[in-house]
Parts: structure tokens; sequence; C-alpha cells
């Protein structure tokens, strides 16, 4: 019985999704009833069903494997899907949209359920287009430039993807994640060289700031929420997978936080630096995957309101804001997001951010907490803007529906880790955060630095995953 509707859940995005030009009056119903389904999906994985397997094809080693991993995954999925439609429900989107955004949704969930390289390489290549048609929605030329530089980056990362798993078939005839073991170090090099890429991890994450900055406001919240989720979802179960993996993908889970808060710390604009603390939280997945996925549910519903906020704000520019000073009514969803995920008590990002620290190395725990500080500096910016009651403000219910829907999911998903509670973590907790607003009004406030972009210039972009690859080579020969 199980085995059916999960296989039926899979399946019906993409049928929903071509079926929206059919009934165009019905799109947005549909597509939040799908979102609606992985909610409730992933509740069933996470509180009532045992860890189960779907072996496709016997033979080639093609298996989906749901548990409580996936379960934190599809719930994000979910939740920040349906908080995107709710945000669109009246901004007259056409169809094309609402097909996009359903097979996007789909092929992310099918992502989480995967347990093979070649289900993974297939769900990837969909998102990667689907991705790529909504980066593209507005037909700006700036826009179709952005989308191209991401189909173009995405598509050579899988490139090598593909050749990776060729090779690890060749060596266990199997595509199973666990024939990663008996693989040629070549093999595991590709492969993670195309998911970091994907993922958007260490240096090979350099072309998201443009694509998740220059994106439409709901595109920014999906990209960031959920879509790179993609390619880290697959490093962490092959950590859990593969033993002999997992310091690697702990050492690009702490270097990609650090890199990630470096750049966010100096960065001027809202957008860009939302983009870069994406780049660090999904270190913070990485750090510890065997409770990554919670982590993950914190930081897309976290990321999903600060997007859609920072996107009715009147400039982009932090400075700007500060003399214009906001709205009261997005400074509180500003403060709460920001809070979140800073580590503020009675939060989810509190939780996550404590079990993720419980399930570190020694050797991860200073550079973490480095990045724990460097996430309260970054997010200062958002919480000390001034802040003014405007009487002509009107804010669409859309956007409060959708806010209502990420924040409360903060608020709930808070109580999946209560034993986070204790008096040492909340001081702690409380201490860092202190440290790190207290540097920032001290001394990041005060100074300007301008850090060089051409690392994320084009023509760079593919010279990194040429650096990137050859360190890979090197970690997995050592």
């Amino acid at each position: 019985m199980i085995d059916d509707i999960t296989i039926i859940w899979i399946l019906l995005p993409f049928v929903v999704g071509f079926s929206i030009y059919l009934l165009p009056r019905w799109n947005r119903y549909f597509a939040l009833a799908i979102a609606a389904l992985s909610v409730i999906y992933s509740i069933g994985l996470l509180w009532s069903l045992e860890p189960f397997t779907l072996e496709l094809l016997d033979s080639f080693g093609v298996t989906l494997m749901f548990d409580e991993l996936s379960g934190y995954f599809i719930l994000m999925n979910g939740l920040v899907t349906g908080a995107v439609l709710l945000y669109c429900f009246d901004k007259q989107k056409s169809p094309f949209f609402y097909t996009q955004l359903v097979i996007l949704h789909g092929a992310v969930n099918a992502t989480f359920c995967c347990a093979d390289l070649i289900s993974l390489y297939v769900a990837l290549e969909c998102i990667g287009i689907a991705a790529f048609l909504l980066i593209t929605y507005s037909r700006s030329d700036r826009s179709l430039w952005v989308g191209l530089r991401y189909l173009f980056i995405s598509n050579t990362a899988m490139l090598f993807y593909l050749i990776g798993a060729v090779l690890v078939y060749q060596a266990s005839n199997s595509f199973a994640f666990s024939g990663l073991a008996v693989a040629p170090k070549e093999a595991i090099a590709l492969i993670f060289l195309g998911l970091l890429t994907k993922g958007g991890i260490f240096v090979s994450g350099l072309w998201l700031p443009l694509t998740h900055g220059e994106s439409e406001t709901p595109v920014s919240a999906l990209l960031s929420g959920v879509v790179v989720k993609a390619g880290v979802f697959p490093l962490a179960r092959c950590a859990l997978l593969v033993p002999e993996l997992d310091p690697v993908v702990r050492l690009f889970g702490v270097g990609t936080a650090l890199l990630g808060v470096g750049y966010a710390v100096f960065e001027k604009d809202t957008k860009r630096m939302l983009a870069f603390h994406t780049v660090s939280q999904l270190g913070f997945v990485l750090a510890a995957p065997a409770v990554g996925g919670f982590y993950a549910l914190t930081h897309g519903l976290v990321k999903g309101a600060l997007f859609l906020t920072a996107g009715q704000l009147s400039s982009r520019n932090f400075k700007v804001l500060r003399e214009q000073s906001i709205p009261r009514a997005y400074w509180w969803v500003l403060v709460l997001a920001c809070a979140s995920i800073s580590g503020l008590p009675f939060l989810a990002g509190y939780s996550s951010k404590i079990l993720t620290m419980k399930n570190i190395l020694p050797w991860q725990s200073f550079a973490l907490n480095v990045a724990a500080v460097g996430t309260a500096i970054s997010f200062a910016k958002f919480i000390f803007l001034p802040k003014k009651t405007d009487p002509n403000l009107k804010i669409l219910p859309n956007f409060y529906g959708a806010i209502v829907l990420l924040l409360g999911g903060l608020f709930v998903t808070n109580s999946f880790y209560l034993e986070a509670y204790q008096p040492s973590n909340i001081l702690k907790a409380l201490v860092t955060i202190g440290i790190g607003w207290l540097a920032y009004g001290l001394i990041f406030q005060r100074i300007t630095v301008k850090l060089p972009r051409v690392v994320e210039q084009f023509e760079h972009l593919v010279g990194v995953m040429s650096l990137v690859l050859t360190g890979l080579f090197w970690l997995v020969l050592a």
C-alpha cells in the first residue's frame, strides 16, 4: 500500500504540472495542493512511518530511500513552495510559471528520495531546466544572461557527474550510492565536483550570489530555500552510506561555512548578502550530515521569509535603508527570521544549530563557532535597521499568508528538538549572538570593505571547477 502511495506522490507533480495548461483557471490551486501533499507525506515519514526503500531496477541498483533525512528535506520543499505560491497568488503569473514551479517541486522531491546515481542525475537535470525557465521568466536581457550562465555551469558540472557515475557502475555493476565504496577514486572526485557545484558548496558555489540576487523575488526564495539543497542532500546521503566519504563531506562543510560568512559580513547588498549566507548555511548542513535535514528545514524557512521580505524593501543597499528607515511591519518579519538563523532561543534555528553542534567532531568546533558569530554579525544588518510606521503602507494578504506559513513553521518545528533547552546551551547561544552584535556595532557597521567579484565572472567559474577537481583528486587519493 505504502509503495503505491509513494509512487503516486512522486509522479503526481509532473502530471499536474503538465495538466495546468488544460485548466489555467485552477493553476494556483493545483500547485498549492501539490505542496500540501508534500507536507502531509513528509510528516508521515517523520512521525509514523519506518524507513523503507523501493527497488525500481534490482540489477542496476536504481533505488529510492525514504527515512527521517528525506522527511525533513521534503517538508522544507513543501512549506517553502507553498509560501511562494501564496506570495504569488494575486500577482497574475501565467500558467507557464506554475507549470515550471510544480515540475521543479516534483523534481526536487525526487532528488530527496534518490539513493542511486542515475535517478539522481535525471532529477538534477530536470531541476536545472525548470530553474532556468523560472530564472528567465521575466524575459529581460539581464535575466536571460543570468539564466544561461546558470544553465551552462549546471550542465558542465553534471557532465563531470555523469562520467563519474559510469565509472562507478563499471566498478560495482550498480548505480547505488553504496557502490562508491568500491569505486575508483577518480569517479568519486568527478561525482563530488558535480554535486558541489549544483549545491553551491565552497568555491564551486560562487555562481550562486549573482543568480539568486538577480532573480525575481519568489524565484530567489525558491532557489535559496529549496533548489540548492538538491545538490547538498546526496552529499549528506553519501556520507551516511559510505563512511569513508564522511570526513571529506565534513571538511567541505566547514570550508563552505567560513567562506560564505566571510563574504556575507562585508556585503552591502541585501539579496547578495542573503545569497552568500545561503552558501555558509549549506556548510552547516554538511558539517553534521546525520542531522543535516533539520538544519536544512530551518534554513529553508528562514531564507524563504527573508527573500520575500527583502523584495518588498525600497532599496537593496543597506546604507540607503539605514537612511530611509523601513516599515515596521517588514522589520518585525526580518527580526524574527534573522533571530532564528542567528540561533536565538525559542525559534527552530536555535534548536537546529544546537543539534548540529552536538554532532560535529572536535576539529570542526572552532571554525563553526566562528561561522556562528559571523552569522550574528551578518544578520545584525537587518535587525538594527531603523524602522518607521507608515500609515500609507498597504501589504497584500498573500504576503501575510506566506510569512505566517514560514515563521509559523519556525515556531512549530522548534519543538522537534526540545533537548536543546539546557541552560548551558541557551547561555552559549546568547553569548555568541551578543559577541556578533557587539562586533557589528563597534567594527563592521563602521567599515566598508569591497571584496573583489572577479571570481564570480563567468569565465572564471569554469576555471574554479578545474581547481576544485584538482583538490578533490588530492583529497580522495590522500
